[in-house]
């Protein structure tokens, strides 16, 4: 009995534990289960991009991205005149210059009768400062909650515009008007010379080129008699600097950090100028020549009248000479003043019969060659400015 438990004890572990054959056949077949496994993942690894690659690229493009960005910022940002379309500029000089002459024979026949200069200013900034506020009251004008530091830039540079004219008339009387007319057509450098050492911007060296035939031309146009003296060619020469001052300080109080409309700092400004003219008028006498003209009776209906289209001509002129500023920038409304002065005296030949010889005929011509090239020039500047730069090795 013993036996056959010893034997069934016996043949029951025989059939739970393998024998030393199947422990071998069983241990080969998971060796070559894993080598088959470590087959199939080098193939997949064959087959599929290493993740280091893609962290390479990863890591290029987002050094390039940073570089692109550290450029952007530390470059200065575009000038506003390279963001405006060349067709809304165009409409702007065009009504400026429009404008600009039309005021400029206003002007003139209005002096003939009434030699108030001042007091013609004061006509102007009052009535532009009448047309402002009729547009605050009708809503088409809305005003920013300004500091005290900006409402004395704002009195700062309604003196400036008073001080400017000031220069003007003084010099005048100081210099032949050639002379005068030669001087003022530098104001374009006047204004690249003051964005390049107060702003730092730089201008390409085809605009410096085109200065030339500007500055040439009107020199050739106006050419005569030239008079001056030396107290003269300084009240001159610092009106330019005034006035290139003045044209600058409009553009960056309306492209600056204050970003105010045309509307807005005419309407600040327009009050503050014309007491600072009154004041000028009243010093020079010209308040005694208003009551001498009004006891001459030269105030007819049809002097009132033509006062009142020249005050309505010189408020509209204000609005769109800021904003053509704004639009087409204040380098392009200096070089707008030397083409003006050729288009000044072009009108005189046909409407008062003004004699001009050959050299300044060829002068005018020059002027408008010179402006062409300069508009040329600008449009380059602004389809260069206006693409941006493709990235570097970017990939395909």
């Amino acid at each position: 009995m013993k036996t056959v438990s010893n034997e069934a004890s016996l043949g029951g572990y025989m059939h739970t534990t393998p024998s030393l054959e199947h422990r071998r056949r069983s241990s080969a077949t998971v060796e070559r289960l894993r080598m088959d496994e470590k087959s199939s993942s080098m193939e997949l690894e064959d087959r599929l991009p290493l993740p280091s690659d893609g962290l390479l690229k990863d890591d290029q493009n987002l050094d390039e991205l940073e570089s692109q960005l550290s450029t952007t910022l530390d470059s200065p940002p575009a000038p506003v005149e390279y963001s405006i379309s060349t067709r809304r500029k165009l409409v702007y000089l065009g009504l400026y210059f429009f404008l600009n002459l039309g005021l400029t024979l206003s002007n003139k026949a209005v002096m003939q009768h009434l030699k108030l200069p001042w007091l013609l200013t004061v006509m102007h900034t009052s009535a532009t400062s009448i047309g402002c506020t009729a547009l605050l009251m009708t809503g088409h004008l809305k005003l920013s909650r300004l500091a005290t530091k900006e409402n004395l830039i704002l009195l700062a540079f309604s003196s400036l515009f008073t001080l400017n004219i000031a220069i003007s008339n003084v010099s005048l009387a100081l210099v032949s008007v050639p002379f005068h007319q030669v001087l003022r057509s530098t104001c374009p450098i006047a204004t690249i010379l003051i964005y390049k050492f107060v702003y730092g911007r730089e201008y390409e060296r085809q605009t410096w080129l085109t200065m030339i035939p500007l500055i040439l031309g009107v020199g050739l146009a106006t050419f005569g008699d030239y008079y001056f003296t030396l107290v003269g060619f300084a009240l001159t020469l610092l009106g330019v600097v005034l006035a290139a001052t003045k044209t600058v300080a409009s553009n960056r109080l309306m492209t600056g950090t204050l970003k105010l409309s045309a509307l807005e700092i005419l309407f600040r400004m327009s009050p503050l100028a014309a007491i600072q003219c009154l004041f000028y008028a009243a010093i020079s006498g010209e308040l005694t020549g208003l009551q001498t003209a009004m006891a001459e009776g030269k105030f007819s209906a049809l002097m009132i009248f033509g006062l009142l289209g020249n005050a309505t001509v010189a408020f509209f002129l204000n609005i769109v000479s800021f904003q053509t500023n704004k639009v087409a920038g204040a380098l392009t409304i200096s070089v707008c003043g030397n083409l003006k002065q050729c288009l000044t005296i072009l009108l005189g030949i046909v409407l008062f019969s003004v004699k001009v010889t050959p050299v300044n005929g060829v002068g005018m011509l020059i002027t408008v060659g010179g402006a062409a090239w300069y508009s040329k020039s600008e449009l380059d500047v602004k389809n260069k400015k206006s693409v941006p730069p493709a990235p570097s090795g970017s990939s395909r």
